[in-house]
Order: C-alpha cells, then structure tokens, then sequence
C-alpha cells in the first residue's frame, strides 16, 4: 500500500526541478506532471494488483486525447503568448485531471486528493506561463475529469462476499471480508 508520504515525495521532487527562473521552474513542473500522471496512475494500478484498472485508464486517456486534440483543431484558439493557434483546450490539464479523476473513482480518495492537488498545479503552471487562459484551463479539467468517468468504476474488493439465503419464513444476509 502506498502511503502519502510517497506523494508528498514526487510532489517535493517536481517543485525543486526546474531551469532557473521561477517562471521556468513553474512551467518545467506543469509539463513534468503532464508525464508523471500516467507513471503514477501505472504505479498505483500495479500496487494495488489491478490491470483491469490500466485497461480502464487507457480507455479514458484515448477517448481524453482525441476529445482535447479535436478541439484544439476546430477551435484554433491563439495563445496568451501568441506561440500558436492551440490554447483551446490544455492538454496538458485534461491529461492530469483524467489520470487525477481515475484513481479517485478507481482507488478513492487518498489517491485522488494528491493526484487533484497535481492537476491543479498544472493548471496554474500553464496560466502562469502564458500558454493558456483560464478557460481553457476549464474546460481542460472538464473534458479530463469526463472522460474519465465515463469508463471508470471503483474497484471492487475481491476477498469480500455477500450472501443471501431464506429458509423457511427467515431472510438471511451476510457480509464477509478476508483479510
């Protein structure tokens, strides 16, 4: 079992990577979560012995990417810094609010609270960088946390049971869980 220390680990290590500058340091965290949402969700998925879990998550990024990358194709909105025509919606914040939305879903909240903590810092890092307006930083968490939670589903603990039977007039119900 993880704990959340671990988080608060990878967390400190993403905050004390960077170019220099606080504004690069910001952005190099914001791109950094970008790929270490995935890495962690695969982590998570393995510790917690669920591969069902990584064939869920897949499902949700695919569908999270041709969602954001369709988008930024019709839209073509330009960015705050005038780079080019994809500010609308960020990619990179649809990517971390999905990974962050299915382990919530999947695993519960002691992942989901760190992993929403990250997603929210990359938001801030594109906005602060200039690579998007907050709209798009939205509508990013929005098509993230969707697209997630059309394929997710908790995670069923598999030793515990549910029995019914009725005998005669009585309805018995039991619940067992194995350690």
């Amino acid at each position: 079992m993880v704990k959340l220390k671990h988080y608060y680990i990878l967390l400190l290590i993403f905050f004390s990577c960077g170019k220099g500058s606080a504004q690069n340091t910001i952005e190099t965290i914001g791109d950094v979560a970008l790929y270490a949402s995935p890495a962690i969700v695969l982590s998570v998925s393995l510790i917690e012995k669920d591969k069902k879990g990584l064939i869920i998550y897949a499902k949700g990024a695919a569908l999270n990417a041709a969602v954001t990358l369709v988008l930024k194709e019709i839209v073509k909105k330009e960015r705050p810094n005038g780079e080019d025509f994809k500010s609308f919606p960020s990619g990179h914040t649809s990517g971390t609010f999905q990974g962050a939305a299915f382990l919530q879903k999947r695993y519960g909240w002691k992942y989901g609270i760190p992993a929403y903590a990250l997603a929210t810092y990359t938001g801030f890092s594109r906005i602060h960088a200039k690579k998007h307006f907050v709209e798009d930083v939205a509508v990013g968490a929005v098509i993230g946390i969707l697209s997630s939670s059309i394929f997710t589903k908790k995670k069923l603990i598999p030793n515990s049971t549910f029995y019914f039977d009725k005998k005669g007039k009585d309805f018995y119900l039991s619940y067992s869980y194995q350690f």
